[in-house]
């Protein structure tokens, strides 16, 4: 709504009143909106198999909304060789992965980097909560942690966790 000047909020749950939401099995609801709402899809979860991920720097990604337009990580994604999915880094700061913030355990605590491409709301909470706290991590910071967890909406920390030695470089 910022993006766009529209000071009015979108009735959300009226236009989710009109589609028939599944009882059973996970689901993601995906409002495509402009001054006002334009479609509503509700589409399958399928959960990723991440277990590699190829860290790429891309200084010129913007994606603080959650725009409709994914052409900047699709072709990041080509990119990614054997690996199950990429790591961003903007300018040596390490952001988010194509789908989901990241948090770093150091052995003690998680973390998460103070750089990021959306500030998403599980990312938001866990701060919130003190699970995980905001640090400066830079690409060559990567050796000091043993692990990253991708967290979203829909992945809890912990869930999917890649040993950093999994990290590959472009």
């Amino acid at each position: 709504m910022e993006i766009l000047g529209i000071r009015r909020s979108l009735d959300i749950t009226g236009a989710l009143s009109r589609h028939r939401i599944p009882e059973k099995g996970i689901y993601k609801c995906r409002v495509l909106y402009r001054e006002k709402i334009e479609g509503i899809e509700i589409l399958p979860y399928t959960r990723r198999n991440v277990q590699s991920i190829c860290l790429m720097e891309a200084d010129r990604i913007d994606y603080s909304h959650k725009y409709e337009d994914k052409s900047a990580f699709e072709s990041l994604f080509a990119k990614k060789g054997t690996c199950d999915d990429i790591l961003i880094a903007i300018n040596g700061y390490l952001t988010d992965t194509s789908f989901s913030n990241i948090a770093l355990y150091d052995g003690v605590r998680w973390v998460t980097p103070t750089t990021f491409l959306l500030r998403g709301t599980k990312r938001e909470k866990l701060i919130c909560e003190g699970i995980i706290h905001e640090v400066v991590i830079r690409v060559e910071y990567l050796p000091r942690y043993e692990k990253v967890s991708l967290i979203n909406t829909m992945l809890e920390l912990g869930e999917t966790v890649i040993p950093v030695e999994k990290i590959m470089r472009q």
